[in-house]
């Protein structure tokens, strides 16, 4: 990437640290691409696993690996850029949805479908691309990005072995599209952590224990029970006709076994074949299939289906009614609850949008909640992640604001806690410096920590004033 102008401005910006799998920090050179049309340089390094593999042959231990590495430098970098084969990479970026728990920075997945050295490639725009987004965009998300598009990674699936455009996000529109000049992101339609709960990593996954069959023409209830009576399996993946229909069999043998299956424990979930659409009972097949047991898998892919249900078979202390209530709701926007028409604002920011902001910005500053709260109605989240023109969104204002209600309405409507203002200023870093402990309790809760660049001068400040409320944030000795 050194020799590449568009990788690289010439400039020698220093090492950057970088966690290794044994645990120990090791200083990684680091590049700077030229100046972007947001008037932003994006800083980065690369790290290299020891053990390279196809993509073909990763599983359940590569994952946690990947997931691993991430929870290590979580707090040394702003984003993750993870480069991966196209094999499988929707199965990764599904099984990474949900082992990265409670995420708030973007982790982006890409690849290629012909190598960086050959003279027609599609690697340099994917790669580009994937640092333009994740260096200028605060999209706290597991995505992958191809062809100029940002999809959600759990929504995505290969659909072309070939084409450059090669993976495709069938009931979700893209996160974000690259075009000549601009990344117009959808900001509606991304998903945001509204849990106070820090980022953590849920390593586990019983892909093991999970098969995933197919549904086709003169299938066999033996065939099925074959496959459910094998030692150790505890979830099925069926992928059947339309709207989720499956033949019922002779006398409803087929339903029959499915049903006996789920009395035995084993947790079945039904998506569709077809590449749009979703499980829904319209049909007597698909009628019977729920009543027998089965959960409606919606509009999920295999790829999301498998891994969802994988990371619920591993996560401890989950019972099976457990698994199957999770398995039926949104959990990381894997799948559409509502299958209805439903009327969304227009995708377009409102004309007034500075008034909009600045009356939300008083509302704060005044520690009106309930101003607040009728401000951030449905129409209006888009204000979470704006920024004045200082840089400060309507967290970095009531980090520092008399009300820590208000603080706690904006983190559980899912405001981004990383975002910096134009000084480098995070809203961990303000609220700890006008020494309010409350704020920075609910802002630690939420997974917010001080940015590596602030831990200079937050070592300075502590020893000056406020040292626990310092020490809470976060602030260790040199």
């Amino acid at each position: 990437m050194a020799p590449r102008p568009s990788f690289n401005d010439g400039s020698d910006p220093g090492d950057l640290v970088v966690v290794v799998d044994d645990g120990t920090e090791v200083s990684h050179r680091s590049l700077r691409t030229p100046i972007s049309a947001y008037q932003k340089h994006i800083r980065y390094a690369v790290f290299e696993c020891e053990e390279l593999l196809d993509s073909s042959s990763i599983d359940a231990k590569g994952w946690s690996h990947i997931a691993q590495t991430i929870f290590r430098n979580y707090k040394l970098f702003d984003a993750f850029i993870i480069l991966h084969g196209t094999d499988s990479l929707a199965y990764t970026c599904s099984a990474l949805s949900f082992m990265l728990q409670n995420l708030g920075k973007p982790v982006i997945l890409t690849g290629s479908q012909a190598p960086m050295l050959e003279l027609q490639n599609d690697a340099i725009d994917n790669l580009l691309g994937s640092l333009i987004i994740a260096g200028h965009f605060m999209i706290p998300e597991v995505c992958l990005f191809f062809n100029h598009e940002l999809l959600r990674g759990n929504r995505s699936t290969k659909a072309s072995a070939s084409d450059f455009a090669a993976f495709t996000s069938p009931n979700v529109p893209p996160l974000a599209i690259v075009s000549s000049t601009r990344t117009h992101v959808s900001w509606d339609r991304i998903y945001r952590q509204s849990h106070l709960e820090p980022f953590s990593i849920q390593t586990s996954h019983a892909t093991g224990t999970v098969a995933c069959l197919r549904i086709f023409p003169g299938i066999e209830p033996r065939m099925v029970e074959a496959v459910l009576q094998l030692e150790g399996l505890k979830g099925l993946v069926l992928e059947t006709f339309g709207a989720g229909n499956a033949p019922g069999g002779r006398d409803g043998a087929l339903t029959k076994v499915l049903a006996n299956a789920v009395t035995r424990g084993i947790v079945i979930v039904n998506i569709t074949q077809c590449m749009t659409g979703t499980v829904s009972p319209l049909y007597e097949p698909a009628m019977l299939l729920e009543r027998a047991g089965v959960i409606p898998g919606h509009d999920m892919t295999s790829e999301a289906a498998l891994a969802k249900l994988s990371y619920l078979l591993a996560m401890p202390g989950l019972s099976p009614e457990g698994i199957v209530q999770k398995m039926s709701v949104s959990l990381r926007g894997e799948l559409t609850e509502q299958a209805n028409m439903v009327f969304e604002h227009p995708n377009v920011i409102l004309p007034d949008r500075l008034t909009k902001l600045t009356s939300l910005g008083f509302a704060i500053s005044q520690g009106d909640a309930a101003e607040t709260q009728r401000l951030l109605d449905d129409k209006h989240g888009w204000l979470l992640n704006e920024a004045d023109y200082s840089g400060n969104t309507p967290l970095h204002i009531a980090a520092t604001g008399p009300n820590p209600e208000i603080l706690r309405i904006l983190l559980t409507k899912g405001a981004s806690v990383h975002l910096r203002n134009k000084t480098g200023r995070t809203p961990m870093f303000l609220s700890a410096d006008a020494g309010l402990d409350e704020h920075v309790s609910l802002l630690k809760q939420s997974g917010a920590h001080l940015h590596a660049n602030e831990m200079g001068i937050a070592r300075l400040h502590a020893q000056v004033r406020s040292p626990d409320v310092w020490s809470m944030a976060g602030v260790t000795s040199p």
